[in-house]
C-alpha cells in the first residue's frame, strides 16, 4: 500500500462542508481582528491584503488538484468545487472592502479601474469568475455538457491575473507575488500536455 492510499480513503471520509469550515473562518476572524486593532495601524488596507491573499492561495490550491491525481494518484476532486467557490468569496469580499471602506467615493471608481494596472487587472480577474461562479453546481454541468469544461478554463486566466494584480500591487522588489506567479505558471505547465490532449480531440 502506498501513501496516496490512506490520503485517498480519508479524502473520502472527509465531507465537503469540512472545506468551507476550515477556509470560511478565516474571513470574520479577519473582520474581528481589523475591527479590533489587531491588523495594525491601516486595519482596512491590512484587510484589503489578506482577503486577497487568501482568495490567490485558494486557486492556487485549486490548480495543485488535477496534478496530484495525474502526478502522484492523491484524488482530491470533490473539494475542487469547494475551493472554487470560496476563492470567488474571498475575492468579492476583497473587492467589498476596497469599494466600500478603501475608496468609498462612487466617482472615484471607475477612474481607479481605468487609471491603475493593478486595479484593471483585478477586476478583470472578478469578472471572469462571476460565470464560473454561477455555473458551480451540477445542473449547469449537465446544460453546457463539453462546454462547461471549456468555460472553466477561465480559472487559468483567472489565476495567472490574480498573481499579476498582486505583483503590481506589491512596492519595490518583493518575493512572495513573484513565487505566487511562478507556482501558477508552474502548476500550469503540469496541466499543458492534457491540454494538448484535449485539443487535438
Amino acid at each position: 500500500m502506498t501513501l496516496r492510499d490512506p490520503i485517498n480513503t480519508l479524502a473520502r471520509r472527509v465531507p465537503v462542508w469540512a472545506v468551507w469550515l476550515g477556509f470560511g473562518w478565516m474571513a470574520p476572524w479577519l473582520v474581528w481582528q481589523g475591527a479590533t486593532g489587531g491588523l495594525g495601524p491601516e486595519p482596512i488596507k491590512a484587510l484589503e491584503r489578506e482577503l486577497g491573499e487568501i482568495a490567490l492561495q485558494l486557486l492556487v490550491l485549486g490548480l495543485c488538484l488535477t496534478p496530484l491525481r495525474r502526478y502522484l494518484g492523491v484524488n482530491l476532486l470533490r473539494f475542487r468545487r469547494a475551493i472554487g467557490l470560496l476563492a470567488f468569496c474571498y475575492v468579492g469580499l476583497h473587492l467589498a472592502v476596497w469599494l466600500f471602506l478603501d475608496v468609498r467615493d462612487a466617482a472615484r471608481i471607475w477612474t481607479e479601474i481605468v487609471r491603475r494596472p493593478h486595479v484593471t487587472v483585478g477586476m478583470t480577474a472578478f469578472v471572469l469568475m462571476i460565470p464560473l461562479a454561477l455555473t458551480s453546481n451540477d445542473r449547469s454541468v449537465r446544460r453546457l455538457g463539453p462546454r462547461w469544461r471549456v468555460l472553466h478554463r477561465l480559472t487559468y486566466a483567472v489565476a495567472v491575473l490574480g498573481a499579476l494584480h498582486f505583483l503590481w500591487l506589491a512596492k519595490g522588489f518583493q518575493i512572495e507575488p513573484l513565487a505566487y506567479l511562478a507556482a501558477i505558471l508552474g502548476l500550469l505547465a503540469l496541466r499543458w500536455p492534457g491540454l494538448a490532449r484535449m485539443s487535438r480531440a
